[in-house]
């Protein structure tokens, strides 16, 4: 279903390093997170964590999480936005709240300071059309006919 997940989270100066760590892994508990420090357009300094999952066990739990994690509502809006959120190479693109995720709840976002996913869907051939019609799969039917 997944080829891999590519994540990618910013922390700024003002946030705690082990906190928004723990955010991440409450999402991808098997993230092996690179670091790199760079500098933002005001010279603040920043951390990128990042890194990509490619385990078909770790996607599949990705997966199973994401659908028994989000709220309904969140997860009938998804549905209906994924022509929105994939692009045409099969690429499905996610946020996850930091703030909820270091609680350990996953909450959808369409902007601002989150997780950043980056979803590759295993479509043949790698085109949108096909890669919506995949990831429908995974919905309940009540979330499809909501």
């Amino acid at each position: 279903m997944i080829h891999n997940i590519r994540y990618r989270v910013f922390i700024y100066e003002n946030e705690d390093k082990d906190e928004i760590l723990e955010a991440l892994l409450n999402i991808l508990p098997t993230a092996e997170v690179e670091v790199e420090e760079v500098e933002g357009l005001l010279e603040e300094r920043m951390l990128i964590l990042s890194g990509t999952i490619s385990k078909k066990r770790e996607t599949k739990e990705f997966l199973n999480t994401l659908i028994d994690s989000i709220e309904k509502d969140q997860l009938i809006r998804l549905f209906n936005d994924l022509d929105r959120k994939m692009d045409e190479k099969g690429n499905l693109f996610l946020r996850l709240s930091k703030e909820k995720a270091i609680g350990g709840e996953w909450e959808i976002l369409d902007g601002g300071d989150s997780i950043h996913l980056k979803i590759k869907i295993a479509a043949y051939p790698a085109k949108k059309e096909i890669a919506i019609n995949k990831i429908s799969e995974i919905f309940p039917k009540d979330i499809k006919n909501a």
